[in-house]
């Protein structure tokens, strides 16, 4: 095996193990043993443990953001909704070991490169979005970053029970999300106002 090689397998054992066990419940000593090299291997490519963990979180974090992203600039409207929500589910569905690493707490205090600072971004995204339809429908510009923590916490929620759930279906999950969300939208009241009894 070469250099190149031997080193995409650490990384995908380690993304493997750390899916399934944690940052903590998973060992460079397992690692190896399922690589079937020895310790130095591990540390030699990187530097420990962590080293190892923070090269899974960056790909994933890389891969989920990238999808993300697209779908949030590529389409118009309510499209973009449900483009967003099926990413995140499709991220999921194809890449369950990476999404159970990320919602996980990251060992490392970092700003990036963890689920909190993908949601950030998103949630940021949205906002700009929702500030210029707003500002079109006669809105409250200033109130879109609240309407983009809730929508983006509405899917980022329902994706992480979906994780376990996997039923119905990725796209039934994302109509409904899009049917609350864009009826939602659809039907926003200038200034709405709590009811009383």
């Amino acid at each position: 095996m070469t250099g190149t090689q031997r080193r995409e397998q650490l990384i995908e054992i380690g993304r493997a193990l750390f899916a399934e066990r944690g940052y903590e419940g998973a060992s460079i000593e397992e690692i190896a043993q399922r690589a079937q090299v020895s310790k130095p291997v591990v540390y030699e490519h990187f530097g420990g443990k962590e080293g190892l963990y923070a090269v899974v979180v960056d790909r994933e974090m890389t891969i989920l953001m990238s999808m993300v992203t697209e779908s949030l600039t590529r389409n118009r409207s309510r499209v973009r909704v449900e483009r967003a929500a099926l990413a995140l589910l499709t991220y999921i569905e194809e890449r369950t070991e990476g999404f159970r690493i990320l919602v996980r707490d990251s060992p490392m205090a970092a700003e990036e490169g963890t689920y909190s600072s993908l949601l950030n971004e998103a949630m940021r995204q949205v906002g700009q979005l929702l500030t210029g339809d707003f500002s079109r429908r006669g809105l409250n510009p200033e109130l879109a970053p609240l309407y983009a923590q809730a929508l983006v916490g509405m899917v980022a929620t329902t994706a992480t029970w979906w994780l376990d759930e996997r039923t119905p279906s990725k796209e039934v999950v994302a109509a409904h999300l899009v049917n609350l969300c864009w009826n939602g939208l659809t039907r926003l009241e200038a200034d709405p106002t709590l009811g009383t009894d």
